[in-house]
């Protein structure tokens, strides 16, 4: 399974910021699926929260999919992202938090702990079904999310 996660927020750092998350599917035969995910505005929206949330989305939606399927196949999981921070927080970053209580290397609490603690989570759970690697990379095709209703049918 190939996936492909962005977040992003507008007036990031504001009162008034507005995050959104979302995660595209590509089939082997080329069919691409997508989810989003608004973030409330309770939570105080920031980049990287939305990116924090996009992969979550991904995770979550790969174990539905394994939990919605009747075979039980191994799952053999690629997330592809944007976001340097997200990447190394869910591959190196957490290993070395929960180790220094989660403090960083400043000593101060690291920030979005809470997001960070359920990706890792939802990571542990995807890898007891298979195999989950995690890209970092810059990508070049931008999809505009203004229609949420029209989501759903994006051919990538």
């Amino acid at each position: 399974m190939v996936m492909f996660v962005d977040g992003g927020c507008r007036r990031n750092g504001y009162s008034n910021a507005i995050g959104a998350a979302a995660c595209i599917i590509i089939s082997k035969y080329g069919k691409s699926q997508g989810w989003y995910r608004e973030i409330p505005t309770h939570l105080n929206p920031t980049s990287q929260r939305a990116e924090l949330s996009a992969l979550i989305l991904a995770l979550e939606t790969a174990i539905t999919r394994y939990e919605e399927s009747h075979a039980n196949p191994y799952m053999d999981v690629t997330i592809h992202m944007d976001s340097r921070y997200a990447h190394d927080s869910i591959t190196e970053c957490v290993y070395k938090w929960v180790g220094n209580g989660w403090k960083n290397a400043k000593g101060y609490e690291v920030a979005n702990r809470d997001l960070i603690e359920e990706a890792s989570d939802l990571d542990d759970r995807l890898k007891a079904l298979g195999a989950v690697t995690y890209t970092w990379w810059v990508w070049f095709i931008c999809i505009t999310f203004r229609y949420p209703e029209q989501f759903y049918s994006i051919d990538v």
